[in-house]
Parts: C-alpha cells; structure tokens; sequence
C-alpha cells in the first residue's frame, strides 16, 4: 500500500513544520531573514527560502505533512532532496540526518540515523565531535571564540559587511544560554583552498551532502541524480533513506522517515566569504517515477591537499554503489605524470616536484572515475591537512584486511576503538613502520587514537 500511495500523490511535499532552528554563530546569525526565527517560516511550502545555520553544529529539524517513503521507484532511488545556495566553486556541506517517529508522538525525541555521504568513510570526518562557543559579550560584531572537545579551538571571525553580533541573542533564541554553549554532530574536513585570491574554492562534496550542488529548474519533485556531478534536473541535494548509518556505523533499512535534520558539518574560515555556513532554502519529497534512470556507482577518492611535500602519500577511495559503500570493490589507478604512480595499497609514490592529477577507475567500468589533483613540492615541509598537527604520522592500508602500519618516529602506543566508543585493542611501544595485526576485527569503522611523546591524536578506520 505505500507504494501505490506514493505513486498517486498528486501534489509534490514541501517542508510543513519546522520544529526546531538553532543556528551557530555566524555572520547572518541575528540577522533578518537569514539568521531570526522568521527563517523557519521561508523554508516552508517552497525551495526559495533564506535560513543559514551559521558555523559547524547549527542545525534545522523540520518535517513534511506525510512521512517520507524509503521507495524503490524514485528516480535513482532517492527520496527526497534539500535545496540551498552554493556556487559554482563554493559548496557549504551540512551533514543530513532522519528520524522515524517511533513513539508515536509526533516529536523529534526518537533516534537520530546519519545519512552518509561520500567524506563519511574518510579518516578525517570526526563523529560526536563538539564545539563550545563563548559569547564576546558585546552589541556589535565581534570574533566568537570556540573550543572543541580535542583542546583545539579558533574564532568565528567577525567582518564589516555583517556588523551585528554574531552570537545569538537571548531574545530571539531563548534556548541558548548567554554566557556559552555547545553544538555537536559529525564533522567532514573537506577542501577550501584560499590561497589563490580573488577566487576562493569549497570543493562540492562527491553526494550526500546539502548546500553542496547548485539549484537547477522545476519540477523540483524530478531530482538530480546524485551519483554524477553535472546538474541535470532539478539540482540541489538529492538523498536516499537507505544511506542511513546506526551509532555503531552499520548501515540499517528504513521504511520511512518523518523528521528530517540538516546540520553544518564544518568548521573552516572562507576568507573574505566569512565563515562557510550551510544554508537551507527549502526541502521536497521525490515523486515516484521508475522510468527515470541513471548511473548507480561512484568512486571517490579523499581531497588531497593543495600541495605535498613528501614522496609517499597515503590515499583513501572508496567505491558506492547507489550509496552505500562497496567493500573490497578494485579501482585501477593512473597519474598525469610518469613521476607519479600508486601502488595496490592505495599509497601515492612520486620522485619528483610537479602538478600531478591522479584518477582511480572502477575496475572493469573505466568510466566510472573520480579525480582528484595537487601540486608536489619535494623538499618542502607542508600540511598535509586534518584537524591536528600529525603530518609525520601516516596509518595505512586504509581501507585495511588484515595488518596496518603505522609511521611516525615519535609515536608510543595505539588504541583502537570500536564505533561505539568502545576500546577493542591497545598496543604499547610501537616501532617505526611496525605492522599491527588487526586480522581478529570484524570488518567495521573504528577510531584509532595514536600516541606521540607529547601529544594525542585521532583517525578513522575502515576494516573490510
């Protein structure tokens, strides 16, 4: 019967309740329509809104008069798609979340399924990761600061265009304490490359992503297929209910959803852009229509920073099949240059200094490649990117079978934990380019903290 209900409705579904809107500090924070509680209101019945989340953790629930179906008739098998305002080059990713009304109540207390996207898998997204805001105290614009719960931290930076406070105001959000509080959710690292002014880059997010693909033409109920880059119907952020991750980073089947989140899933400086803050201009729920039909599969490779100043580099690529990802699938690799090649283990080789675009192919379907680019600067001591300091530490194979290795002179010990948070291995007294056997794993997401002399940081595992 939910099929046939879904392919008689008449009428397209918009957004019909916002049930909660509580933003991150941000430069339209405060502000008429973009930032106040009237943007709840301009996202609802339409895609044409104005509501910006502002920095990493803010967020929007909202819901569609009649639950969302998980239906296999849906073009490309998506089910509903979120709209909001990139450009060409500038993509502000928030990280999607469903909810099913289990209790019955009508309220969004149940539990929360992460949509994953293609930085899900990446060693660099962070989950329950946290992000406390302090309040500058002040009735003009001023730099917010914020820590997280790793003993990192920065400022949400305050600029001459958006001259209002950033922190949110008591009076039109009641919920937020004055002094400070704190957001959370996953966080993907992406790529942001400032460094060649006047054109800033986000780098689009490969899917499953909102306010990362820009807006194409009505019927917005006809989506874009998710899984191709180009916009070819009606644009914005196509998601399907089956990418739908538990806390333990299983994927799990829905059969319908009724509570939808959008939350900003990172915390980068755009420059003179301001801070990236996902937008949301409006959501609809995808009308069935089996004839419409398109690629399934995806390879992505993780971004790899704008330049590289090592011979050895370890990539990370994953391949989807309509979203989820596809253990133990082969990719095939080739490189613009001669100079460069990588080996079956995924890791980057190159003897000499030079722009180089690398591309993984599906095996047996060359067409279905991803590419990504940098700039190697042999003998140059550069950031490698990720959320701490630890370029001289590499964990690889990733994704891994049966052993990874672990380089870094000054690491002491290794633990890992599994997606609940729980420790399931710790080694003591590492050695340089040890191999640690994690063969006794089931295949899984795990967490690896690695232990340096002075320090302590996190990465993320895939076990196949």
């Amino acid at each position: 019967m939910l099929g046939i209900l879904s392919l008689s409705r008449a009428e397209a579904q918009y957004i019909s309740e916002v049930l909660e809107f509580l933003p991150a500090p941000g430069q339209f924070t405060n502000s008429v329509p973009w930032g106040s509680p009237y943007a709840a209101s301009t996202i609802v019945g339409g895609v044409h809104g104005s509501m910006g989340l502002g920095a990493f953790g803010g967020y929007v629930i909202f819901r569609f008069k009649e639950p969302v179906e998980n239906h296999p008739h849906n073009p490309y098998g998506v089910d509903f798609t979120v709209f909001g305002n990139p450009m060409p080059d500038w993509s502000e990713p928030g990280v999607v979340w469903v909810m099913q009304d289990e209790n019955g109540n009508n309220l969004p207390d149940d539990k929360w399924y992460e949509l994953a996207g293609s930085d899900y898998f990446f060693s660099s997204t962070l989950r329950k990761y946290q992000v406390t805001y302090t309040n500058p105290g002040d009735t003009v614009a001023r730099d917010v600061p914020w820590t997280d719960h790793l003993d990192s931290g920065g400022i949400i930076k305050a600029n001459s265009v958006h001259t209002q406070p950033y922190y949110p105001l008591s009076d039109s959000f009641p919920q937020i304490p004055e002094a400070e509080y704190t957001l959370g959710g996953s966080r993907i690292q992406g790529s942001v490359d400032l460094e060649h002014p006047p054109v800033l880059k986000s780098i689009r997010r490969a899917f499953g992503y909102a306010d990362n693909q820009m807006r194409g033409q009505a019927p917005y109920t006809l989506p874009d297929n998710p899984y191709t880059p180009q916009v070819e119907n009606s644009g914005g952020d196509a998601f399907d209910i089956s990418w739908a991750i538990d806390s333990m980073g299983n994927y799990v089947d829905l059969e319908q959803i009724d509570f939808v989140k959008v939350q900003n899933a990172m915390q980068s400086d755009g420059g003179y852009l301001g801070e990236l803050s996902t937008e949301v201009t409006g959501a609809v729920d995808v009308a069935a229509d089996p004839s419409v039909l398109g690629a399934s599969e995806m390879v992505v490779i993780m971004d790899l920073p704008l330049e590289i100043g090592t011979s050895e580099y370890q990539m990370e690529v994953f391949v989807f099949h309509q979203g989820r990802l596809q253990q133990g699938a082969s990719v095939l690799w080739s490189s613009s240059d001669q100079s460069a090649t990588v080996d079956a283990n995924h890791l980057l080789k190159v003897t000499q200094s030079g722009p180089i675009t690398l591309t993984a192919s599906l095996a047996g379907k060359p067409q279905i490649s991803f590419s990504v680019y940098t700039t190697v600067q042999l003998g140059q001591a550069t950031f490698l990117g990720g959320f701490s300091e630890e370029a001289a530490v590499r964990i690889f194979p990733n994704p891994a079978n049966d052993f990874i290795h672990i380089t870094g002179t000054d690491v002491t010990g290794v633990t890992l934990y599994d997606a609940s948070g729980r420790p399931v291995m710790l080694k003591e007294n590492v050695h340089e380019g040890e191999s640690v056997d994690i063969s006794m794993l089931p295949s899984g997401v795990y967490f690896v903290t690695v232990n340096l002399n002075h320090s302590e940081h996190f990465y993320k595992l895939l076990k196949e």
